[in-house]
């Protein structure tokens, strides 16, 4: 009995598979996913200067996180995609989270210039912006979500890529990240 099951798994992947291989011509564009890290400042400084002077603030934070996406070409060099993201902070953001739309162009070689648009939601730990611990935030929501936008590039090396990304959440903060992707 266990015979007859595998031969007709077997038999079933045999055929499956020239049918999943015609699957992936008929599907335009290609996926993506990549590991980045950047730093993500909110840029409170200038807000917070004119409550209080001699306040310290430390109001940016390092990031590191996922991406996860997909582009779909839609005439010779230009494409459309979606994308994904999640960032751990370790200062003055917890992390930060969204998606975005991009819309770009290849140029020879293979490299991608795009802009995007999309949401990113943060996670605001306000007593490392403050440098102390004391203040109880608990009852405070600390996660803030709005408008991203921004502009970056991804350049092959192989099925692989290097990118770099410079955006900005509702034109209040600033965030730079590099990464490494691979393309499937």
């Amino acid at each position: 009995m266990k015979k007859i099951a595998f031969i007709t798994a077997a038999a079933a992947a045999a055929i499956a598979l020239p049918s999943a291989a015609q699957a992936q011509d008929v599907v335009p564009g290609n996926g993506f996913i990549g590991v980045q890290a950047g730093v993500h400042d909110l840029g409170l400084d200038d807000e917070l200067e004119d409550i209080g002077t001699g306040l310290e603030l430390d109001d940016s934070s390092p990031i590191f996180g996922v991406f996860a996406g997909y582009d779909v070409p839609v005439g010779p060099a230009l494409f459309i995609g979606a994308e994904a993201n999640y960032n751990f902070g370790t200062d003055a953001l917890d992390g930060d989270y969204g998606a975005n739309a991009r819309l770009g162009f290849s140029v020879p070689g293979g490299a991608k210039i795009y802009g995007r648009a999309g949401i990113q939601a943060i996670k605001v730990d306000y007593s490392e912006i403050i440098n102390d611990d004391s203040i109880d935030f608990d009852g405070i929501d600390d996660t803030e979500s709005d408008y991203l936008v921004g502009i970056g590039a991804d350049v092959p090396v192989g099925r692989a890529f290097v990118r770099g990304n410079l955006d900005t959440i509702s034109f209040d903060t600033m965030r730079a990240t590099v990464g490494v992707g691979l393309r499937f």
